[in-house]
């Protein structure tokens, strides 16, 4: 991988650099970032999991993005870690739990990467659900 590319991906991650649809998932990987103890390392993956989730959870009402009605009869399909609904007839809602990722910046990082090298197919996040 040449250096541009990779310095042009490390900036998406830290937040430096822009990518479609990924203003609000960078503000939010910053903030789970800003909410991580020093003693993050000593701390179990589920221990992070769990602060990190709770630190979300603020964020979202803080930022009023919760999703309150989501219609179940648009059901599409479900795989592992998301569930699928038609919003119209361009697109979908994806459910996802996040469930393959130690952490929910994890989660994020992903989204960003997907962003960054699949243009035509970008994830837009709008909203959370919680179950």
């Amino acid at each position: 991988m040449n250096t541009s590319l990779k310095k042009q991906i490390y900036d998406v991650i830290a937040g430096k650099g822009q990518v479609r649809h990924g203003a609000i998932i960078q503000t939010i990987t910053r903030y789970l970032g800003d909410c991580a103890q020093t003693s993050r390392e000593t701390e179990s993956p589920k221990q992070v999991r769990k602060q990190e989730t709770q630190n979300l959870e603020v964020w979202i009402t803080d930022q009023n993005l919760w999703i309150d009605a989501i219609d179940l009869s648009k059901f599409v399909s479900e795989g592992a870690e998301q569930r699928v609904y038609l919003k119209d007839t361009s697109h979908v809602i994806k459910l996802n739990d996040s469930i393959y990722y130690q952490s929910w910046r994890d989660y994020f990082h992903s989204l960003l990467l997907h962003n960054f090298f699949f243009e035509d197919t970008t994830y837009r996040l709008a909203g959370f659900v919680k179950e």
